[in-house]
């Protein structure tokens, strides 16, 4: 567990992904800002405990996103303790079992796009305890001094979290602060302001727009979706350097088209880039499968005519 700010610890779950506890409006109120991957529930429940006493539950459950590494453990968490998981309405479709999220682009390339094409599409549905976040006002339910920020590209009702009061920035996957293009580089926690999932980014104009809203609130304390928790001037001349030359994608199904969304899900894809590497893996096993099969020839005609 790390501190971000006061009031506002990051818990790393399997490595990967970042959930937040943060302190809400009088002592021993708080709430929880993203859940991680399924099955983390008890390890979230149990650091709860640590930071607020035996029995401890949030106000409210508030997701940056319905990714299946954010939304992963909300209804499990959600139902264990009776409170309600609040999103961005453009999420909901995604997160109640109506749509599927545009589909991830392995081709833009880097280890995490290599490991794309396994990712589910499916996420665990929140259906019967979510509530849509109010767009009357950027007020954040349960957390006074704070307001959230739409950040889309990533996911479409995407939000930021910020308090102005220390310039505290919760930036969800709007951008990382490891090096998101390297799963080694992302699981050793090597800090480094960086586009965040470019194979989940369905539209880069979006993106860019986004980190660049970001960049201008000064952030000094800084915690996102994937990453180690930064502090300091230092960060925020990184991340203003990424808004004002952020790398948009030369090639990918994305780069040149985005996909469009709406209130019910996706209303629009572009076609999909051609995906070299599945030809190439095949000709690479049959490859493997020749040489295994003329081995076990040559060596059974050796044993033959050792025999003989």
């Amino acid at each position: 567990m790390t501190q971000v700010a006061a009031g506002v610890h990051q818990l790393l779950i399997q490595r990967f992904v970042n959930v937040y506890f943060v302190d809400a409006g009088e002592p021993g109120q708080w709430v929880l800002v993203d859940t991680g991957l399924p099955g983390s529930e008890k390890t979230i429940r149990a650091q709860a405990e640590k930071l607020y006493g035996p029995g401890a539950k949030p106000e409210a459950i508030l997701l940056t996103h319905g990714h299946l590494d954010h939304v992963g453990s909300a209804a499990a968490l959600a139902q264990a303790w009776g409170v309600p998981v609040i999103a961005h309405p453009l999420e909901l479709p995604y997160i109640t079992e109506q749509a599927f999220y545009p589909p991830a682009d392995p081709t833009v390339g880097g280890s995490l796009g290599f490991a794309s094409r396994f990712f589910p599409r499916e996420v665990p549905s929140v259906k019967d305890v979510v509530e849509p976040l109010p767009l009357d006002s950027d007020e954040v339910p349960y957390l006074p001094g704070w307001r959230w920020l739409h950040v889309p590209g990533h996911a479409p009702g995407q939000v930021a979290f910020f308090r102005a009061a220390d310039h505290t920035l919760l930036g969800a996957d709007a951008f990382a602060t490891a090096d998101h293009e390297s799963l080694p580089k992302l699981l050793l926690g090597i800090p480094k302001i960086s586009v965040a999932g470019a194979p989940f980014n369905y539209n880069w104009a979006q993106c860019r727009e986004s980190v660049q809203k970001l960049a201008a609130l000064e952030p000094r304390h800084i915690g996102c979706g994937h990453g180690p928790a930064l502090s300091g001037l230092q960060a925020l001349v990184d991340l203003q350097k990424l808004a004002s030359s952020y790398p948009v994608p030369t090639h990918g199904r994305y780069h040149h088209e985005p996909a469009r969304t709406d209130a019910s899900g996706v209303e629009h894809l572009p076609p999909p880039a051609k995906d070299t590497l599945p030809q190439r893996a095949a000709i690479v096993g049959a490859s493997l499968a020749v040489a295994g099969a003329t081995w076990l020839l040559i060596g059974g005609r050796r044993r033959r005519k050792h025999r003989a």
